[in-house]
């Protein structure tokens, strides 16, 4: 209290003596009013609690590898999610849980900042994680130093989380050419398109999404959705029960593509359709 006291007779002190300094000197009022504005603040900011320092994010452990489906030996197809992470993704992962499926989400990097914890759930239940670029940009109509932002500040943030780099990558509206497939080969990112397009941000109607998504299961597919649509995620559970009757394993775009197109993983800079 006596040092609240002191450090408020000395900002007086102060504060007066600069007022009267600058009014002999001619300084006006107001510089000598602005001063007082400049301490008065300073005090403030000295007197405002200090906010405790956040812990840092958990990410995974070196040593993880996401866990492989022999699709050789399997059935597969991809189902893919785009534009996540966002308020429905953890109700997605709940039904792919219970499923023991696997999918591949490919996030923005703001979301992905926005959602981290969310991030790490969905690659430590074994999905796989791709790059959508930080703000959704077509990149076909951007120059490149736009297309280099655009994928290296959302392989930071999936790296922040995750702790290392995705290895696919999926350009907004499958926009794509020469170009932008260079830079994502310089990133060392294969670029991931799909097959079976559910349109399901035009057509908010789970039932129709279903029904897309299911006409178009087939061993090699690669299936276009977006987990930011309450009524994408309504349509999961129908998807996963008809591929389970049609006999079909959901797995990663790196596992189908192993399988479908005979190659360890995804070749950086190539183009990737599914079938």
């Amino acid at each position: 209290m006596r040092g609240a006291v002191r450090w408020g007779r000395r900002l007086a002190i102060g504060v007066a003596g600069l007022m009267g300094l600058m009014l002999v000197s001619g300084g006006s009022a107001s510089d000598a009013h602005r001063i007082e504005w400049t301490w008065a603040e300073k005090k403030r900011e000295a007197e405002r609690p200090k906010e405790p320092l956040l812990p840092p994010l958990p990410t995974l452990p070196p040593t993880f590898e996401r866990p492989k489906t022999d699709c050789r030996k399997l059935r597969c197809v991809a189902l893919t999610f785009d534009d996540g992470p966002g308020p429905d993704t953890e109700r997605l992962l709940d039904m792919l849980a219970r499923a023991k499926a696997k999918a591949t989400f490919f996030v923005i990097g703001l979301n992905a900042a926005q959602y981290p914890d969310v991030l790490l759930r969905v690659a430590e239940e074994g999905h796989e994680v791709g790059n959508h670029t930080q703000k959704h940009l077509q990149l076909t109509s951007e120059p490149d130093k736009a297309v280099d932002r655009e994928l290296d500040a959302t392989n930071r943030a999936i790296k922040s989380v995750l702790g290392f780099p995705p290895t696919l990558f999926r350009p907004p509206y499958g926009a794509t050419d020469k170009r932008v497939e260079r830079h994502a080969r310089d990133d060392g990112m294969a670029v991931i398109l799909w097959s079976v397009d559910t349109n399901d941000w035009e057509n908010r109607d789970s039932g129709v999404v279903a029904r897309r998504a299911v006409k178009g299961l087939r061993r090699g597919s690669i299936i276009l959705m977006h987990d930011i649509h309450p009524t994408s995620v309504d349509a999961v559970p129908r998807i996963l029960e008809a591929a389970r009757r049609k006999g079909l394993t959901l797995a990663s775009v790196s596992d189908v593509l192993a399988a479908s197109e005979g190659v360890k993983k995804p070749k950086p800079g190539k183009k990737y359709l599914g079938r």
